[in-house]
């Protein structure tokens, strides 16, 4: 039995620990509350800074100050973002040029478009570099500059001057996190922030690799919002909170599965 309005804030709480987002929807069905009542309990326990409001309802507040080790990434959501490359890379034409931003699912999308016919690649990812040489890939360009080990990329002004050289059709744009209230996507660092801007500047589209995970925690560094890049793709377990967004942030995902 929940007692008092405090018993049941801790509730809510307790329960996006467990579950990726929570609508206004469940909340007044399991805490048989009205619709007001449970839009207040949200509100307040935002301004605690126990939840963030998402719009329809929310989301836990896990703020990533810096992206996880890519060892680490390497090995989590591995179905997830194999799914999410094959969507992503079915959106690449041969003959295109392919702007690839370092990270473990744009390296899945890179395997994928080996062997395909006249492509171009543009990578500031060691690990995407070395699997695309391995695999004897012609028309490689690697992006020089500064090395960061914890996403292996090459990033810094050295590395922005290189990209802004180019003119690009297709980018694949990794994300830290992604704020569906906001309409924002994030990473993990300024500097990473810094390079991706870069990127989007000289694609004529930008397509966002992002699992479920990324819409459940929020980040330090902004990248771009929702409405100026082309397309995010991401996995079902995504699926309820973009259903419980607007319409014109529903247009931009594909849900790979």
């Amino acid at each position: 039995m929940l007692n008092t309005a405090e018993d049941r804030k801790d509730k809510i709480v307790e329960l996006l620990q467990e579950e990726l987002f929570l609508d206004i929807k469940t909340l007044t069905k399991h805490f048989d509350i009205s619709v007001a009542t449970a839009r207040r309990d949200l509100v307040e326990l935002e301004e605690a800074g126990r939840l963030r409001r998402t719009h329809g309802g929310a989301v836990s507040t896990s703020q990533v100050a810096h992206d996880p080790a890519n060892a680490t990434r390497a090995v989590s959501q591995r179905a997830e973002k194999r799914a999410i490359a094959e969507a992503a890379a079915a959106m690449i034409n041969d003959g295109d040029v392919v702007l690839l931003d370092a990270g473990t699912t744009a390296l899945e999308v890179a395997r994928l478009l080996m062997g395909r016919k006249g492509l171009t690649f543009i990578t500031n990812g060691a690990d995407i570099v070395a699997e695309l040489i391995r695999h004897d890939s012609s028309n490689v360009y690697c992006v020089g500059g500064e090395f960061a080990e914890i996403n292996r990329s090459f990033r810094g002004p050295l590395a922005e001057h290189f990209i802004r050289q180019f003119s690009v059709d297709k980018l694949i744009l990794n994300a830290a996190s992604i704020d569906l209230g906001r309409g924002l996507i994030f990473t993990g660092s300024p500097a990473n922030a810094s390079i991706q801007k870069a990127m989007i500047e000289v694609s004529s589209r930008t397509i966002v690799v992002a699992d479920h995970t990324k819409f459940a925690k929020s980040s330090f560094s902004m990248t771009a919002r929702i409405e100026d890049v082309g397309m995010i793709v991401t996995d079902t377990g995504a699926k309820a909170i973009i259903e419980n967004s607007p319409e014109k942030l529903r247009r931009k995902f594909v849900i790979a599965s």
